[in-house]
């Protein structure tokens, strides 16, 4: 008898290979057959699990904007209170770092949201604009104490810069990265000089 647990497990497996297969083909160049094939399991099967493409979709959207944001506030709020803590810095830092992590862990889930958000019905599409404002405003206010210089458009203006850099990830090498360690020390250097570049723009103006 599958346990709860599971079908849990089995769900994450299906939503791991659509998103693959989604970035891949596009929504419409996949079907459901597929899909389960891709996890050992009938196509018609699926519908135990989920209704239809569309609501693995919008799992897959909405499910990793609110991962986002819950990530970076756990990261806000454990950065800023361990021992020792570097301040501001170090919190900017472990927001970098949870980004950086899905940039390089969850490529399909990019390509997928740049191709597909608008394939989402309306009230999924405004939860994952939601999810995404307060992300960014939690950047901005992290940001802002780090480079207190900047006012909250440049900041905002730099957190979207920094999100593109970051997420330009599903155009380096596949299907893996030659060096992840590598490639994550880059982006991390990247961003912070990109925000210090903002915060020194700003100091100049």
């Amino acid at each position: 008898m599958a346990t709860r647990t599971d079908a849990s497990t089995r769900r994450e497996q299906i939503l791991k290979e659509a998103a693959r297969l989604f970035a891949e083909r596009g929504f419409h160049g996949v079907g459901v057959d597929e899909i389960g094939a891709a996890v050992g399991i009938s196509g018609p099967g699926l519908y135990r699990h989920f209704p239809g493409k569309d609501a693995m979709l919008a799992e897959l959207l909405v499910g990793i904007s609110g991962q986002l944001l819950t990530g970076g506030r756990r990261r806000v709020a454990e950065a800023g209170t361990e021992p020792g803590a570097g301040g501001p810095g170090a919190v900017l830092d472990s927001l970098i770092e949870g980004h950086i992590d899905f940039a390089l862990d969850d490529r399909p889930l990019i390509t997928l949201h740049d191709r597909e958000l608008d394939r989402l019905r309306d009230s999924d599409r405004k939860m994952v604009r939601q999810l995404q404002r307060q992300y960014v405003e939690l950047w901005v206010e992290v940001v802002r104490d780090v480079h207190p210089q900047l006012a909250e458009p440049p900041a905002r203006a730099a957190v979207h810069a920094v999100f593109g850099l970051l997420n330009s990830t599903p155009h380096l090498s596949r299907p893996k990265l030659p060096n992840r360690a590598a490639t994550a020390t880059l982006l991390h250097a990247m961003a912070r000089g990109a925000f210090a570049s903002a915060a020194d723009a700003a100091a100049r103006a």
